[in-house]
């Protein structure tokens, strides 16, 4: 009898609590790098493509709840509960600066154009820092209806979305008036919230459902029910014909976009999955969970048989690849003109 085929990630350990929040890069000369927050209190950088482990942020005294990189990966920025965000050279991994806050920061944003950083959290105040006078006060938008879970830019930097810890919706402010322009109605509160790279759509997960809604003129497009309760939801990226879906059942779910008919079910995780993010490319998507790891599913129909595994890649581990695979990897990203990945290991001194 024919073993049963299943998808097997690539699983990157290091953090030693839940891991809360997920965020790629877009693809930079020096390929693509993947972020993570955890309640461990230490973000972690790693290359987005293989999982290896390029560093580790040191600095907060709290759980991170969210995490970034700025348009060119050379900035990260972090959101945690220890009353503060913090922006980061992502090449050295030094500590650029501390904003303080007084409450929890549970969600944080660059600008598209990577001058301004957008915080929100338990104050139920946006906050818009100027990077480029970082110690100078920040524009300040208070009148958010609940405390903040999820932010993001869209429309050119012209628009910030946020959804709330405690009521559903997802709120759309104009960055002129810092008003209220557009809610999008949901029963539940949003806990994941993504601009799709196109710009066209944003997609939303509340409750058991996920809803793709038309992020120009905020009509809702589509919505799924999902077996479960699920935290976190992402598009595909280049063709937008996929969507994935995780949460409270552990699995990682794989729909097709036009009609909501699930074409994949992974499993390996061994906690609640808090969220799901697709790389820049499209090619692989990451999910992080409850249970500290971070899992690297690759998109396309890879088959291997249920018993093989992946050993871990965290800050000590190496992925057992054939050495044809490791000369690849080293030639088109480890040595390049501009030493970035020279630079980036040194993130480990931190």
């Amino acid at each position: 009898m024919d073993k049963k085929k299943v998808a097997v990630p690539l699983v990157c350990h290091g953090h030693s609590r839940p891991v809360v929040d997920l965020f790629y890069s877009p693809i930079t000369p020096d390929g693509f790098f993947l972020i993570s927050a955890s309640k461990d209190s230490s973000p972690m950088l790693r290359n987005g493509e293989t999982g290896d482990w390029i560093g580790t942020f040191e600095g907060h005294k709290g759980a991170v709840w969210s995490c970034c990189l700025d348009t060119n990966a050379l900035r990260a920025a972090s959101g945690s509960a220890d009353f503060s965000a913090k922006l980061w050279d992502a090449l050295t991994g030094d500590e650029l600066h501390s904003f303080e806050h007084k409450h929890i920061v549970r969600a944080c944003s660059f600008s598209e154009d990577t001058h301004l950083l957008l915080t929100g959290g338990f104050e139920k105040i946006l906050r818009i820092f100027d990077l480029n006078r970082p110690d100078a006060p920040p524009r300040e938008v208070d009148n958010s209806p609940g405390s903040i879970r999820t932010v993001a830019w869209l429309h050119s930097d012209q628009t910030i979305l946020s959804s709330c810890t405690d009521i559903g919706g997802v709120r759309l402010w104009d960055i002129r008036s810092g008003k209220i322009v557009q809610t999008l109605e949901t029963k539940s509160p949003v806990t994941s919230a993504e601009v799709s790279q196109d710009g066209r759509y944003i997609t939303t997960a509340d409750g058991s459902t996920v809803k793709f809604w038309d992020a120009n003129h905020f009509g809702l497009v589509k919505c799924y029910d999902m077996p479960c309760n699920v935290e976190s939801a992402s598009l595909e990226p280049k063709f937008g014909n996929k969507f994935v879906a995780g949460g409270e059942d552990m699995w990682i779910h794989v729909y097709d976009f036009h009609t909501g008919e699930q074409i994949g079910c992974n499993k390996g995780h061994h906690g609640p999955v808090h969220c799901l993010r697709f790389s820049p490319g499209g090619e692989s998507y990451a999910s992080g969970s409850e249970d500290g790891t971070i899992r690297i599913w690759q998109l396309g129909p890879a088959n291997h048989d249920e018993n093989d595994s992946l050993p871990g890649n965290g800050p000590t581990g190496k992925v057992k690849v054939s050495a044809e695979d490791v000369a690849q990897k080293i030639e088109g990203f480890h040595i390049n003109k501009e030493g970035k990945t020279t630079e980036k290991d040194k993130a480990t001194d931190t």
